[in-house]
């Protein structure tokens, strides 16, 4: 069949698009960023079309010949208005496969509790259950796969699994540690969605999907750590920590910002378990069985260890964000951009230099100040950005539409350019540019560019108010990247320009 896949940049959508190509299907990926997906190892199996769920006008070539759509978006983490947001983007997207004569649509919602009015629920699962209420309205025969908390390496409630447990050895935790969840490994998901499409025509309603287990956060936590290695952790339940209280301890504790720790934790407060098993009379489990707990655990771990995170929860961008033109584009045009210009000559191959370069970031770190990226991270934090956290996919390699801490990977040519958005919150558009070429008999030269484009006066004056540190962040950052790939190559760090 022909399958429209939205979210492919998404954690699941960009790990069911290579499942779907295994499986024998056409699969063409509905994106509003095409050099998103440039990287990818399955690209040129694909068809991608340019296009924006929240932009209705946009989706008409995207659904032409298609067989079954795959509804993977959501807009978590846009604010308070996300909600309208959903719903609106639900209804154009049932609309578009209604009119092109779509046979299914799929879509992965959450699990909703069992016998609490929607108006109780937290709105994160109000939306879910709304957008498949939308999608269902559409009279496209629609399949929702209803899953609590999803277990796989680089899902958002994976990582806040992990990173609470191995940073706190003892931990003060809110009530809902008690609450009974039925938790999915990613993998059991992807193999539902894709027999999702093969559902009888008059199938068109929604299906509670889990693992084999019935867990409390509690012993999540503790299995955790027993299949990680790490002592017994000793965890202390108390009932004063609010939902935002507990988000906000998530957001400090773990990579996952506030933004979507809050509505993950607030759905954490409900007994997500499943109450029916329909789907699995009609999409059989495969000889082994759903896969448990503990090896859904060890599956994450080792992916995490081998460096084979295909997708990361942070590697989806957000429905409906603007994008401000570059400023290397040549219509640009957009008055004021300062610059922070750095250049040093390396006596090492280029290709050693740009190894360093690649390998910025994450364990890494940013080669200068490491207090001041610290403390802008926190910084960033508490003004409700995504902080310095969210590390890196690979240790060495970066592809187009990576999350690095709190930038993201616009441009990538490989030996010679890298170009960094910031997605920190900024009083206007920022980018980091770091770029390798050769420079005389085997030497390369390396040169930095910082650029930030100011909105109103706010802008101007953060600028210049950051602008004193420049010389110990961006030139020592220059120096230290030099010294480190000459140090690795057994060559010598020259002087520059600056």
């Amino acid at each position: 069949m022909r399958c429209l896949v939205t979210g492919a940049t998404g954690y699941i959508g960009g790990r069911l698009v290579p499942v779907l190509l295994d499986a024998g299907h056409t699969v063409r990926c509905l994106v509003r960023a095409p050099d998103r997906l440039r990287d990818h190892p399955w690209r040129s199996r694909v068809e991608v079309v340019t296009g924006d769920v929240t932009r209705p006008e946009s989706l008409t070539d995207a659904f032409t010949d298609v067989d079954v759509a795959y509804y993977l978006v959501h807009s978590l983490g846009t604010g308070p208005g996300f909600e309208a947001t959903d719903r609106a983007a639900a209804g154009a997207f049932g609309r578009a496969a209604a009119l092109a004569g779509v046979r299914r649509i799929v879509y992965l919602g959450g699990l909703a509790p069992a016998g609490v009015p929607a108006g109780r629920l937290s709105p994160h699962l109000r939306s879910r259950v709304e957008v498949g209420r939308v999608l269902r309205a559409s009279g496209v025969p629609t399949a929702e796969l209803r899953a609590a908390v999803i277990i796989g390496s680089g899902s958002a409630s994976f990582e806040m699994l992990r990173h609470l447990t191995e940073r706190l050895p003892v931990m003060v935790t809110p009530r809902w540690v008690d609450t009974r969840i039925q938790p999915i490994a990613v993998r059991d998901v992807l193999r539902l969605l894709v027999g999702a499409a093969t559902l009888p025509p008059g199938v068109d309603r929604a299906f509670d999907i889990g693992g084999p287990e019935v867990l409390t956060y509690r012993r999540m936590m503790e299995r955790y750590a027993a299949v990680a290695g790490l002592p017994r952790r000793l965890i202390l339940a108390v009932p004063v920590l609010t939902p935002r209280l507990s988000s906000l301890w998530v957001g400090l504790v773990t990579p996952v910002p506030g933004s979507i720790a809050r509505p993950l934790v607030e759905s954490l407060r409900y007994e997500v378990v499943r109450t029916e098993h329909d789907l699995d009379r009609l999409l059989p489990e495969p000889p082994g069985g759903a896969v448990g707990f503990d090896e859904a655990v060890r599956l994450a771990l080792r992916r995490i260890r081998d460096a084979d995170v295909a997708t990361r929860w942070s590697s989806a961008s957000l429905p409906g964000t603007p994008s401000d033109p570059l400023p290397t584009d040549p219509d640009w045009a957009g008055g004021s951009l300062y610059q922070d210009v750095r250049e040093l000559r390396v006596d090492v191959d280029p290709a050693a230099l740009w190894r360093v370069v690649e390998a910025i970031g994450g364990d890494n770190g940013w080669y200068s100040f490491p207090l001041g990226w610290a403390v802008r991270g926190w910084v960033d934090r508490l003004l409700g950005g995504v902080g310095l956290r969210r590390g890196r996919r690979d240790p060495a390699r970066l592809r187009v539409g990576d999350s690095l801490d709190f930038w993201r990977v616009e441009e990538l040519e490989p030996g010679r350019l890298l170009r960094l958005r910031a997605e920190m919150r900024l009083p206007g558009p920022a980018w980091l540019e770091l770029t390798v070429a050769p420079d005389g008999a085997g030497g390369a030269r390396y040169r930095q560019r910082a650029l930030f484009h100011p909105r109103g006066l706010a802008g101007h004056a953060y600028w210049w108010s950051v602008a004193p540190f420049h010389a110990v962040v961006f030139g020592g950052m220059a120096r230290r990247i030099t010294e480190e790939a000459a140090r690795g190559a057994g060559g010598t760090a020259g002087g520059g320009t600056t």
